[in-house]
């Protein structure tokens, strides 16, 4: 693609917003799930050629990198998505300078790692810093020819890539751990991710920068993307502050034990939500000037999210134990009783962090900012008092942190909207209420099953895990039907399926319309950080 013409001007879409949004949801959950194959098959190898002391030790290091990686991924990107209008100038300066902070930002982390070894009580650390930190700066050359590929709405290349770079990751990381290099077959895969994407960024998007110079415009689009950034910052320290306190307070076999927990635990938005951000936030800033499109996409997104997040959350709660030991072993049993504490929290943890997507399509990144220190400030003191139970009685801290926020956040984001914070709770509750339900009841009928449940093996895992969720999904499924009096969800998902893929061209878009009591229709580690969790747990 290339992006701009001979006048510099950007060459958007002729095809229709909404069509281009679904087909680019689609083919980003496709992607997706392309990715979360090769994350399961590097989960399962790696576990067993490395130790949780391995994941540990590289976990401590890129719990800071991953942060400053993200410089202009979460910023400059949200930015160019949502800006009116953008041309090659523009583009331009904010290459340079990403470019130039990702040369500062690698430097200073290199110089760090004594100070991090320091901290972790653990002299690896620092040989670990500097081999990781080149991966700041190789991330920040391929942001801005990303972004302007999702603002074209190409999400079906920019999938292919992100495959692509996280297959050649993982296979590096297998093939060095196999022969025997322990934590650093880790480093070298965190390495080639960002390598591989950018090169293919460059192939894909046929855009060369030209040198920067002064455009009006420039500093109004650097302060929106530092405000997305600056949330993104704090977003992140509350959802790492936890790594640092297991880490600090422990030590790094503790710390891989437990991300592995947080793996499962964080995979519904790594997998659904965090792809879906580029496409929805390109979506609703088509229609921010005109609130009763806006309020009817949003509602509707919404609605099928909470369907879609309770359903996953309550079964994952259920055979989330027998996951862990099906695919990592015995020597990780510890990580499926930690991830005990945080099944209850999937569902409404993948609800929480949609209401980003209002304040970044209303271009009020600042708000999204602001309510970012509250969350950061109430889930840090949250963790420092589970801290007291151990890793288990931090997952159980991160747990009651999305259920004690989410109604405040969504009251917050929707404020500037005038939309309320009870049509949302219309579009959610009846999900809430059928999942708890469901879940209960599978629950006590799995502990009344007798010796099949008792059993261990894999085998005896791999049977658990698919008569539960067949059980949960049966009685999941007959209470959405039975609080909704019909199928009307159903229809609704359905609906979606039929226009993500069209029998035909004349195929009629189906756009589902909220009902007044809005039952269905009423309504956080980031490029690379889903791979980054396959090799490191982070």
């Amino acid at each position: 693609m290339k992006p701009f013409d001979a006048t510099g001007a950007f060459r958007p879409s002729s095809e229709g917003v909404r069509r281009l949004a679904v087909r680019g949801a689609a083919v980003t959950v496709f992607g997706q799930g392309l990715a979360l194959t090769v994350q399961i098959i590097a989960t399962v190898v790696l576990a067993r050629l490395l130790t949780p002391g391995d994941f540990g030790v590289v976990t401590m290091v890129t719990t800071f990198s991953l942060l400053l990686m993200n410089f202009g991924v979460n910023g400059f990107t949200e930015a160019v998505i949502q800006l009116e209008r953008i041309d090659d100038a523009i583009a331009s300066n904010l290459f340079w300078i990403n470019l130039a902070a990702g040369v500062v930002l690698t430097i200073g982390f290199a110089a760090a790692g004594s100070l991090l070894a320091w901290f972790y009580r653990d002299a690896r650390v620092a040989s670990v810093t500097f081999g990781i930190s080149p991966t700041i700066f190789i991330t920040s050359t391929s942001v801005l020819h990303l972004a302007l590929l999702k603002r074209a709405m190409r999400f079906s290349v920019v999938s292919a890539n992100d495959i692509l770079a996280r297959a050649v990751s993982v296979t590096v990381s297998i093939f060095l751990a196999w022969a025997g290099w322990k934590y650093w077959a880790l480093v070298a895969g965190v390495l080639a991710l960002p390598l591989i994407t950018s090169i293919g960024a460059w192939e894909l998007c046929r855009w060369v920068p030209r040198p920067p110079r002064r455009v009006p415009g420039t500093a109004s689009v650097v302060r929106f993307a530092m405000h997305v950034y600056g949330q993104f910052s704090v977003n992140y320290f509350a959802r790492n502050t936890d790594n640092l306190l297991v880490g600090w307070r422990f030590n790094a076999q503790a710390l891989g034990v437990y991300k592995k927990a947080y793996d499962l635990f964080a995979l519904s938005v790594s997998q659904l939500v965090s792809p879906l951000t580029a496409v929805a936030v390109s979506a609703l800033s088509q229609f921010r000037r005109d609130s009763v499109q806006y309020r009817r996409y949003l509602l509707s997104t919404l609605g099928v999210m909470a369907f879609v997040g309770m359903g996953v959350g309550a079964d994952l709660t259920l055979v989330g134990k027998d996951i862990i030991r099906l695919l990592l072993g015995p020597r990780w049993e510890e990580s499926g009783r930690i991830f005990a504490f945080f099944g209850p929290g999937i569902g409404i943890m993948l609800l929480y962090t949609t209401h980003g997507w209002i304040h970044l399509s209303i271009g009020r990144a600042d708000r999204w900012f602001r309510w970012s220190v509250v969350e950061f400030v109430f889930t840090g003191l949250l963790f420092i008092l589970g801290l007291h139970w151990g890793p288990a009685g931090v997952a159980l801290a991160w747990t009651a942190s999305f259920w004690l926020l989410t109604i405040p956040a969504f009251w917050y984001a929707a404020k500037p909207l005038r939309l309320g914070v009870f049509p949302v709770i219309a579009a959610v509750w009846k999900y809430v209420l059928a999942s708890l339900l469901a879940g209960c009841a599978s629950g006590l009928i799995v502990r009344e099953a007798g010796a099949l449940y008792a059993s261990y093996g894999p085998r005896a895992a791999f049977v658990r895990i698919v008569s539960t969720s067949a059980l949960f999904g049966a009685l999941y499924l007959s209470a959405v039907i039975l609080f909704h009096r019909g199928c009307d969800p159903l229809r609704l998902v359905a609906g979606l399926m039929r226009e993500i893929f069209p029998r035909s061209r004349s195929t009629k878009p189906f756009i589902p319309v909220p009902s007044i009591s809005g039952p269905m229709g009423a309504k956080p580690a980031s490029a690379g950080q889903g791979a980054v969790s396959a090799l490191t747990g982070s």
